[in-house]
């Protein structure tokens, strides 16, 4: 029944108690009985569990039995969608909070909100959700129950007595919450796209309460079932054998199979409108489905959901396998996750000092760092990872517009006529104490600030303009570090402007190194080019002859250092005998030197380039 179903999610900052209470809703409902817990369940995998965070989000139903207001037994059916909780992953957010009516607003007690969950909030707030705000960690001899209540308060507009205290340690005020969200959350409507009944009218036209329509929040892939479809069923009915597509690739399939999560995979014979489920497609290639797409009936009259985007990639790095014999299977493995994971792209390149590998493309520097674990990890992989870069528009004196994702697509210096870059809006949330001293690194960022507000009597949040550059340059490191980890920061990408920037390259023996060249700021160019030239004098190998070594910009040499020849005793044979034997020696290992400069070429290692690497800007 309709009336008796509860699809929420969870809004949290990572490491706010998210999925240990999501670990006592499973236990408390019998969905997992307690000789099978483990901790962090809806985290599959290995990676989430090390790192305490939660990358691919994990649907479950449960059941739970209560006493209506009427007074009667019901039993209730509650679908939890947990949802990552890093910004680079907000797009899946999104789709999550498109497949619900209410959410569970969840508040570290001891650190208070922070900045990337005003962002989801915001989110939920927009499509209509009812809010249901709930302080975690109340066990603590560090919680602050009467500060983070006051700013939760401010941030939901709602009564003190409306913000439930829990422990997801002790279990305490686990119960008053799954009592709260069936009397506060609303049933589903079919044919309404969640938001507490929020829909608009084009999308409901033509309903006739058969005709199917459902939203894609998520998807897996396995070897034996294909691409599984993690799904929110808006209209009508699906069953397997059904005729169906999905309405971004128009790619017409029949489920093998469709089911619910108990959270393991548990086959149903039907899937009704409210209800969560999966769809195996038994499709086997990846760009057929994506997140946040629709599903039809192949021949039915409902017009898709609204909201779909294509995730655009917002950092680019290339990846080269350590040994070229493993390119073959780097390429197999980049698309085996890419049939689980739409928003990572990647394509062919060639470099000459580190062979063949690929550009990818990711949703920001934690889904880079989470791909190239997955590789290292999964498929035993060994890898070089370039410094990251971003997405430039460059204008040339012709007027064509070129989309530079690297270094080597910019045009030379004096062939460009104008450059865009993206910039941020950004928010941090921090302790008053630290104001200062962030202002300092905001402004060593190239920031614009906008405004201070005071949340409580002890924190603040700070929104600006940053270009994304500058994020990717240290940004995050230099907050925690000024703020003493206590500041957190969410962005989202604002628009393009102007760019003062340059291309920075590197020359060795006047050869030039397309894998050491990056964009960097005019106002820096003689300081990193500067660094660049003495990191390098500092760890590539001397030869048989001097080596120079420069760094160049707006098309001239802007620091230079030499490294010095080996130095072999070539009369190290002679005793004694005529000192002009000795200098003949000498002369003549000074002119095949100077040949060998002019024609010499230096083969720069794997390892003086992953030594560059490191460290990053």
């Amino acid at each position: 029944m309709l009336k008796n179903i509860r699809n929420f999610s969870i809004i949290a900052h990572i490491d706010h108690g998210k999925s240990t209470l999501a670990d006592r809703m499973l236990e408390i409902t019998n969905t997992i009985n307690k000789r099978q817990m483990k901790e962090q369940v809806l985290d599959d995998m290995e990676l989430e569990r090390e790192r305490g965070i939660t990358i691919k989000m994990r649907p479950v139903t449960m059941n739970y039995e209560a006493v209506d207001e009427t007074g009667q037994k019901q039993e209730y059916v509650f679908n939890l969608i947990d949802t990552p909780g890093h910004i680079d992953f907000s797009y899946e957010v999104s789709r999550a909070l498109k497949a619900v009516e209410g959410t569970i607003l969840l508040v570290d007690s001891t650190q208070g909100v922070q900045a990337q969950t005003l962002t989801t909030l915001n989110m939920a707030k927009e499509l209509g959700l009812q809010i249901i705000p709930v302080l975690s960690k109340i066990d603590s001899q560090n919680s602050r129950i009467d500060d983070v209540t006051k700013e939760i308060v401010n941030l939901v507009d709602c009564d003190p007595s409306d913000v439930i205290l829990t422990s997801g340690k002790t279990g305490e005020g686990i119960e008053d919450l799954l009592k709260e969200i069936i009397k506060r959350i609303p049933a589903p409507k079919p044919g309404v796209q969640g938001g507490a009944g929020i829909s608009n009218k084009v999308e409901n036209q033509g309903n006739t309460g058969d005709d199917f329509r459902s939203l894609i929040f998520d998807f897996q892939y396995s070897n034996h079932k294909g691409i599984v479809v993690y799904t929110r069923v808006f209209d009508g009915e699906l069953k397997s054998g059904q005729k169906i597509k999905f309405n971004a690739s128009n790619r017409n399939f029949s489920p093998n199979e469709v089911g619910i999560f108990k959270p393991n995979e548990v086959k149903v014979d039907s899937l009704k409108a409210g209800e969560i489920g999966y769809i195996v497609t038994g499709i086997k290639e990846p760009d057929v489905a994506f997140v946040g797409d629709t599903i039809l009936n192949q021949n039915g009259s409902l017009p898709a959901l609204s909201g779909y985007e294509e995730p655009n990639p917002v950092v680019w790095a290339s990846i080269f396998p350590e040994s070229q014999d493993d390119f073959t299977e780097l390429r197999s493995a980049l698309g085996k996750l890419k049939l689980t994971d739409s928003s990572l792209t990647f394509e062919e390149e060639a470099s000459g000092t580190l062979g063949r590998g690929f550009r990818c493309g990711f949703l920001g520097m934690l889904h880079l760092e989470i791909i190239t674990e997955r590789l290292r990890r999964e498929f035993n992989l060994d890898l070089i990872v370039t410094l990251p870069s971003i997405n430039y528009t460059v204008i040339n004196k012709k007027g064509e517009e070129i989309k530079a994702y690297s270094p080597s697509a910019f045009p030379d210096f004096g062939d460009i006529a104008q450059i865009k870059e993206p910039w941020t809006k950004i928010k941090i949330i921090l302790p008053n104490e630290y104001l200062g001293d962030v202002m300092q690194v905001m402004y060593s960022h190239e920031a614009i600030p906008d405004e201070t507000i005071t949340l409580s009597n002890n924190r603040s949040s700070i929104t600006a303009e940053v270009p994304l550059r500058e994020l990717m340059r240290n940004f995050f490191d230099e907050l925690k570090s000024a703020s003493s980890g206590y500041a957190s920061l969410s962005y989202e990408i604002a628009d393009y402007r102007d760019a003062d920037v340059v291309k920075m390259s590197v020359l060795v023996a006047e050869e030039e190194y397309p894998a050491f060249s990056k964009i960097i700021s005019k106002y820096r160019v003689e300081e990193e080019c500067q660094k660049t030239v003495e990191k390098l004098y500092e760890i590539l190998p001397r030869q048989m002859f001097a080596t120079k070594i420069q760094s160049k910009a707006m098309g001239r040499i802007v620091a230079s250092k030499t490294i010095s020849a080996l130095r072999k005793n070539v009369t190290a044979h002679l005793y004694g005998g005529d000192i002009t034997r000795k200098m003949k020696l000498r002369e003549k290992q000074k002119k095949g030197k100077k040949r060998m400069q002019a024609s010499g070429k230096v083969r720069i290692g794997q390892d003086v380039f992953m030594k560059m690497m490191k460290g990053g800007e």
